[in-house]
C-alpha cells in the first residue's frame, strides 16, 4: 500500500550534496551519542580511497546512489527501498494502471523469498499457468536471492512483444520450471461486476490503483439499480495497492466507525473512518493467500465490524504502510512509515486474517463462491 508524499532536498553539485550528507551525520552522532564519529569518518575515507585508487574511474553520482541504496538496505525491511530512475518510473506507471509486463504481482515472502502474490487475470502470466505462491528463483538466468522486490519488477517488465524467462519453484519442489513469457501491455481494470441469480451481486477487485475506489462505487450503485439484494466481494489474489482507494471501497460497505488505524513512529495514529449509517446489503467476502495489504484492510474491517462473512483461506499477512519520498531527480525512496490495525486493534503483519468459513477450492471448482451464494441466500 502506498501514498505519494514529497520531500525537498537541496543540493548544488555533488560536493555540496556530500558536505550536507556528512555534516548532518556528524551532527546526528554528536546529538544522539548512539554511534561513533569514527563511522562517519570511515565513510568519507572509503569514498576517498575509491576515488583515488580504484582501478577505473567511477562517476561520483554512481557512488552516491550506491551509498543511498545501502543506507536504506541497512533497515533490513523488504518493503523499504531506494528506487533508481528506472524502478521509480515503473512504479509510477503501475499505480496509474498501464504498463508493459507479464501480469504477475510479486512480493518477498518472509522478507527473503521472491514469491508470486497473484497473477493478474487475462495476462500472459495467468495464461501460462503461474500461480499464487510460486517462488521466482531466477529472472533471465539471474539468481533472485539478493534481489529486492522492485529490482525484480523492473527486470520482469519491459516493452510489449519482448520476452522474459522466469525459473519457478512450486510447492517446495527442488526442480525449477522455466516459463518463457512474451510481455504485453497490461491494462489494470481493477473492478469487474455482474449480477448473479436471485439478486446476488458480485464484484471482483483485482488490485487497488488510482481508479479503484470510484470504479467500485459506480459498480456498486449500478448493481443496486439492477435490484441487488446481497453482495459478494471477491478479494482473492488481490495483492493490495493504495491505502486511500481501499478506504473508499470500505466506506461503501463498512458501517459508521473505524475502518483502519495507521500507527506511525512514536505512536502517532491516523484513523480512517466510515460515515455509513448502516450496511445496505448482506455481504460475503472471498479471500485467500494472495489477498494482501489493502485487501486485508477491507477484509479486516468487514470481519471486525461483523458486517459480512469472510470465506476462503488465510490471507497473506502484510500489515505495514509505505510512503514514497520523491527525491526530485527521477529517483525516490519507498519507506515503511507505519503499521495498520484493524478496527479491533489487530496487527496482521506476518500473521494474516483467518476467514470465518475456511474453505479451499479443488482444481476446476469454485466452492468458495458457491458457499458465499449459499450463505447469502439465507440473509435476503
Amino acid at each position: 500500500m502506498t501514498n505519494r508524499r514529497k520531500i525537498m532536498i537541496g543540493a548544488v553539485g555533488l560536493v555540496l550534496t556530500t558536505f550536507i550528507l556528512t555534516s548532518s551525520l556528524f551532527v546526528y552522532l554528536f546529538q544522539t551519542q548512539t554511534a561513533s564519529v569514527a563511522d562517519t569518518g570511515k565513510f568519507i575515507k572509503v569514498w576517498a580511497i575509491i576515488k583515488a585508487r580504484y582501478l577505473e574511474e567511477v562517476p561520483a553520482a554512481d557512488l552516491m546512489s550506491g551509498a543511498i541504496k545501502g543506507l536504506v538496505e541497512g533497515l533490513n525491511d523488504p518493503h523499504s527501498i531506494y528506487m533508481d530512475a528506472k524502478i521509480y518510473k515503473e512504479f509510477q506507471i503501475e499505480t496509474e494502471g498501464t504498463f508493459g509486463g507479464v501480469g504477475i504481482v510479486i512480493g518477498l515472502k518472509d522478507g527473503k523469498t521472491l514469491t508470486v502474490i497473484a497473477p493478474i487475470e487475462g495476462t500472459p502470466g495467468e495464461r501460462a499457468g503461474i500461480k499464487s505462491g510460486d517462488q521466482i528463483a531466477q529472472i533471465d538466468g539471474q539468481d533472485t536471492k539478493d534481489m529486492n522486490q522492485d529490482e525484480a519488477v523492473a527486470k520482469i517488465r519491459g516493452p510489449e512483444g519482448t520476452q522474459v524467462t522466469l525459473a519457478i519453484r512450486r510447492d517446495g519442489e527442488q526442480e525449477l520450471k522455466n516459463f518463457t513469457l512474451t510481455r504485453a501491455n497490461i491494462q489494470l481494470k481493477t473492478v469487474k461486476a455482474q449480477m448473479l441469480d436471485n439478486g446476488v451481486g458480485y464484484i471482483r477487485i483485482s488490485t487497488f490503483n488510482e481508479a479503484t475506489g470510484n470504479d467500485f462505487t459506480k459498480a456498486y450503485n449500478e448493481l443496486g439499480k439492477q435490484g441487488m439484494k446481497a453482495l459478494i466481494l471477491d478479494l482473492r489474489d488481490n495483492p493490495g495497492g493504495l491505502l486511500n482507494e481501499c478506504v473508499k471501497v470500505a466506506r461503501n460497505i463498512v458501517p459508521k466507525g473505524t475502518i483502519v488505524s495507521v500507527v506511525g513512529r512514536n505512536g502517532r495514529t491516523e484513523v480512517h473512518t466510515s460515515d455509513l449509517e448502516q450496511a445496505r446489503y448482506p455481504l460475503a467476502v472471498l479471500i485467500n493467500g494472495g489477498s494482501a495489504s489493502a485487501s486485508e484492510i477491507v477484509a479486516g474491517a468487514v470481519q471486525d465490524t461483523g458486517v459480512g462473512t469472510l470465506i476462503g483461506t488465510k490471507t497473506y499477512g502484510k500489515g505495514s504502510v509505505q510512503t514514497i519520498f520523491d527525491l526530485h531527480d527521477g529517483t525516490a525512496v519507498k519507506l515503511t512509515i507505519a503499521k495498520y490495525l484493524t478496527p479491533a486493534g489487530r496487527s496482521i503483519n506476518n500473521v494474516g486474517i483467518e476467514p470465518d468459513v475456511v474453505l479451499t477450492n479443488p482444481e476446476g471448482k469454485d466452492l468458495q463462491l458457491a458457499k458465499a451464494i449459499e450463505i447469502l441466500a439465507n440473509k435476503h
